[in-house]
């Protein structure tokens, strides 16, 4: 079997609350001469990622035309060092990622076996989710309590925000990583709130997305930890900073966890080493897809380190996820988006089986989806049909 053609799509996905400038998703298709087709997911943003990722896809497409789909090991060096003087890990693993996961899509397909299966077999029946965008239009503590008891109700235990709604506009930027106390206050009422109305057994993960100095981020942990007994406080200082990583690390009470901004097992490997966080969340569609995510749920493993990885993008980041976190024996929970369920299911010929707080992967073959080409090419992003 030889690849025949590469191509990326640039969609612009109807999901509440968002609009075609903050989100995009990128999906990947490679096809073969044998009519065996591949589907993988390279989406990234802000900044135009989605875009930037499958421009990245088009140029790799020459390395990848008349190799054989089946040696995905060998492809996925070939494009990794193609990139190194450049820099690979970030943009260039993000269009690995879905070039990386259509190969694995093929090679299920071929073999008439579902990727879990290649990948060592089924360790749970399900995959246990948590909640994200579950709030949406939310603003008080009050809209919020209400939003997690109707998302509770639904099955799910565990549950995640950015209370601190100050910091929106910091996404994208560091300034002095600071927040007023008019907005600390706020955000910890919201949590106070939130944690009042779903009791005690409810977990509640809180993403700080990287925008705090030191002394901010150690503060807001441990005052939701003590207040609200919060699970994790993901991402509290900017990913490149791991000294200060350590220092939030020694003087907080509750768990850390990170690693959406990590890329390859490289990045993740001081994290685990130097003990700097309880919990890792890696991107299959960033690292550099299943086969590197795989990777680091493996190196994790070995220092008794759960994988719970991150999933804010498109239908393929959860159903590829799925199958690498089924194989995982030290996995934990795999994030998703409740308000992009609809979105998630009208790209796809069939819907993804959500069912309470698990995801249910059935026995087809690959990835046992498939996309529907006909809603792709009429909700193509503008740049990139031009």
């Amino acid at each position: 079997m030889k690849i025949t053609d590469v191509k990326a799509y640039v969609v612009v996905p109807e999901i509440p609350g968002m609009t075609d400038r903050e989100r995009q998703w990128t999906f990947v298709q490679i096809e073969t001469d044998e009519g065996i087709t591949g589907w993988g997911e390279a989406t990234n943003y802000p900044g135009g990622g989605s875009l930037l990722s499958a421009y990245t896809v088009r140029l790799m497409k020459d390395l990848l035309i008349g190799e054989d789909p089946a040696n995905i090991e060998r492809l996925w060096h070939k494009l990794y060092r193609q990139y190194t003087y450049l820099g690979a890990r970030g943009l260039p693993t993000t269009a690995i990622s879905g070039i990386d996961i259509a190969l694995w899509d093929i090679k299920g397909k071929a073999c008439g076996r579902p990727i879990y299966d290649l990948l060592g077999g089924r360790l749970y029946d399900g995959v246990r989710l948590y909640a994200n965008g579950w709030f949406v239009n939310c603003t008080t503590p009050e809209q919020y309590a209400k939003a997690a008891q109707q998302i509770v109700a639904t099955g799910h235990t565990a549950i995640k925000l950015d209370p601190f709604l100050e910091m929106l506009p910091y996404h994208t930027g560091y300034l002095n990583g600071q927040i007023s106390a008019g907005g600390e206050e706020l955000g910890c009422n919201i949590v106070a709130a939130i944690r009042a109305a779903v009791g005690p057994k409810i977990e509640i993960l809180i993403d700080a997305h990287g925008h705090y100095n030191v002394p901010t981020a150690i503060r807001l942990a441990n005052r939701l930890y003590t207040e609200s007994k919060i699970e994790w406080f993901e991402e509290p200082v900017p990913p490149e900073g791991t000294d200060a990583l350590r220092a939030v690390r020694e003087q907080t009470q509750c768990r850390i966890c990170v690693g959406e901004r990590l890329f390859t097992r490289w990045d993740f490997l001081p994290i685990l080493q130097q003990r700097l966080a309880d919990y890792l969340m890696p991107d299959v569609v960033w690292t550099g897809g299943i086969s590197e995510l795989k990777k680091i749920a493996t190196l994790a493993e070995t220092y008794f380190i759960p994988i719970s990885p991150h999933n804010a993008m498109g239908p393929l980041q959860v159903i590829a996820g799925s199958h690498v976190m089924l194989t995982t024996p030290n996995f934990y929970r795999l994030e998703y988006n409740v308000a992009a369920i609809a979105a998630y299911n009208s790209v796809l010929t069939a819907p993804i089986n959500f069912q309470g707080n698990t995801v249910n992967i059935g026995h087809q073959p690959g990835l046992g989806v498939e996309l529907d080409v006909d809603y792709l090419l009429g909700h193509l992003h503008p740049a990139w049909t031009m």
